[in-house]
């Protein structure tokens, strides 16, 4: 599990594939010393490190990662958000990410608005778990949506001074595609509404078998 809350901007060294599967090398230098096998968020997606040459972080991924993510449209060089796994007792300062993308979207505009950056995203296939004022993660920065507009397919975040400077957020353009996890407990309540039973109609009968009327 993750925050939200980027912790470093590594950038891409390069990217090579073999058979199905592909391998990411990235650049960065974390405080504290990391362990193979740990889960780091790479632009919001989880990934294994499975090795570390000094600075170079290496980590296998699966052809359906690049497919599902926006991870395959990184050049070397390119900023990517970096987040260590939350440990037992850590706090938690964004909002409870998964690490597990539920698709991409992608800048329609950047605009100011005083010291902050307004983004709009077009994501019509992941409105349906949005809700205005929840939370979002884009390239894994956890977001408060501001705005949704289902018919235009669009959603709009708001990003202070301070994680548009220290995230690679600063880095897009209009056209680029970033990750997107919607919010993990409003999937979970929608799926349980989901497979719920059809509801039954209120009636003075049915309140007073609930106890509701003498």
């Amino acid at each position: 599990m993750f925050t939200g809350l980027v912790q470093l901007v590594g950038r891409l060294k390069n990217v090579s594939f073999q058979g199905e599967a592909g391998r990411l090398a990235i650049s960065a230098r974390f405080d504290a010393p990391l362990q193979p096998g740990e889960s780091i968020a790479v632009n919001g997606a989880c990934l294994t490190m499975v090795e570390q040459q000094g600075e170079t972080l290496l980590f296998d991924v699966l052809k359906e990662t690049f497919e599902k993510t926006a991870l395959r449209d990184k050049a070397p060089g390119a900023p990517l958000n970096l987040e260590r796994a939350l440990a037992m007792g850590d706090p938690l300062g964004g909002h409870l990410v998964s690490g597990h993308v539920d698709g991409t979207g992608t800048v329609m505009k950047i605009e100011p608005a005083g010291r902050d950056r307004i983004l709009r995203l077009a994501a019509p296939a992941l409105l349906h778990d949005m809700v205005a004022k929840g939370s979002v993660a884009v390239d894994g920065v956890s977001l408060t949506l501001v705005d949704l507009n289902a018919r235009a397919g669009t959603l709009t975040v708001h990003v202070i001074p301070h994680t548009w400077n220290q995230t690679a957020l600063a880095a897009l353009q209009p056209g680029d595609r970033v990750n997107l996890e919607t919010d993990l407990i409003g999937k979970y309540v929608r799926a349980s509404l989901g497979h719920s039973r059809t509801p039954q109609p209120v009636t003075w009968d049915a309140l007073a078998r609930a106890g509701f009327l003498d």
